[in-house]
């Protein structure tokens, strides 16, 4: 065993995989509701804006362009709240997959400082502190943790995979606590644009942050809101002297975003309406999926923003998936997001309302 794959957990969609030949086997075919990646079409204002900005034979700068930078700027302030926002608050990555993984090494981090991330988790944050040769530490309530050695805290609202949602007072607890021990914290929010039974808040919004962006910063991706994953378009907003870190950092890594792609971020920020429009696709699979599932016999918790249903048949998450695929349908097991999630499977609504409607069938 190489000394990086030793360090790093099993990467377990490999896992799934005879899951997903019993689904493929299904006279029907498959229902894949196991990744949140999206299926619908890419806006064609959206597809526009790349194609005419398709003739880009020079390098793009990795701070992006003057019009990237206001397009960050003015949504942050549209959307989050937030007040007083200038180019140094903002900073376009590569996907935000990227950001996650490799935030902690930018950051200096290494061994003896510690990274916390939620009990049930997206699994890429203990990857990325494992990479650093720092130690992962899961938490409940962050602010119960021991600060010492704490060097950064991620925050994920609304959650992947559960759906849920931190509420302004308690977000605004966590970062005071967070400030008062002199701990980083990074808040993944990639689904805030998709809430459905509660309103998502941004750490920015200046009744959780105070007006002032010290030592916060949030993490956003275009990816589900625009039916933009293959793009890889995201950018991190909040506090200038963080940013300005990883701007210099990114700077010598190379790590650009292409010339095209921040043209299409650009359009994709200026227009809400294929937001809205994407948004009542998902509610209208979200309710289907979740009154089949209530009705064969699962209990829904939490899902009350995000792309997934986080269900479970009180038994162990692997039997759950045995059981769907011999369905037809394939779901991620509650496990790969931590042991806590061990009874639990994670439903995605990202299949095309023909599938879904199959899955409907085949649940009835």
């Amino acid at each position: 065993m190489s000394a990086v794959s030793s360090r790093l957990p099993v990467f377990p969609w490999d896992k799934l995989e005879p899951y997903k030949k019993t689904a493929l086997a299904h006279p029907d075919g498959i229902v894949d509701l196991s990744v949140g990646t999206p299926v619908d079409p890419v806006p064609a204002l959206i597809q526009d804006a790349l194609v005419a900005a398709a003739d880009s034979p020079g390098y793009p700068t990795v701070w992006g362009t003057k019009e990237l930078r206001d397009a960050l700027t003015d949504w942050c302030e549209r959307r989050l709240g937030a007040v007083d926002f200038a180019h140094e608050n903002v900073l376009p990555v590569v996907g935000s997959k990227e950001l996650v993984a490799w935030l902690p090494t930018q950051l200096g981090l290494g061994a003896g400082d510690k990274v916390a991330y939620p009990r049930l988790a997206y699994p890429t944050y203990e990857v990325g502190a494992r990479l650093c040769g720092a130690e992962p530490v899961v938490y409940d309530d962050p602010t119960e943790l021991d600060p010492a050695g704490l060097k950064l805290l991620w925050l994920n609202s609304p959650s992947n995979p559960t759906g849920k949602v931190l509420g302004k007072d308690e977000l605004t607890r966590i970062v005071a606590w967070a400030r008062e021990h002199g701990v980083l914290v990074f808040s993944d929010e990639c689904y805030l644009e998709l809430g459905w039974e509660a309103e998502p808040v941004s750490v920015l919004h200046p009744d959780v942050c105070g007006g002032s962006y010290e030592g916060v910063v949030a993490v956003h991706s275009l990816s589900k809101r625009s039916n933009l994953a293959g793009y890889r378009a995201a950018f991190i907003a909040g506090d200038p002297a963080v940013l300005g870190e990883l701007l210099l950092i990114r700077k010598h890594g190379g790590m650009m975003t292409a010339a095209p792609v921040q043209a299409a971020t650009v359009a994709a920020l200026g227009d809400d309406a294929h937001v809205a429009e994407q948004r009542e696709r998902y509610a209208a699979r979200r309710a289907a999926l979740r009154a089949a599932l209530e009705a064969h016999g699962f209990r829904v918790e939490h899902s009350e923003a995000s792309l997934y249903l986080w269900v479970t048949r009180d038994e162990p998450c692997w039997e759950t998936v045995a059981y769907l695929a011999d369905k037809g349908i394939l779901v991620a097991p509650g496990d790969f997001y931590g042991e806590a999630g061990e009874r639990f499977v994670r439903v995605a609504f990202t299949a095309t309302d023909e599938r879904v409607e199959a899955a409907v069938k085949r649940l009835g």
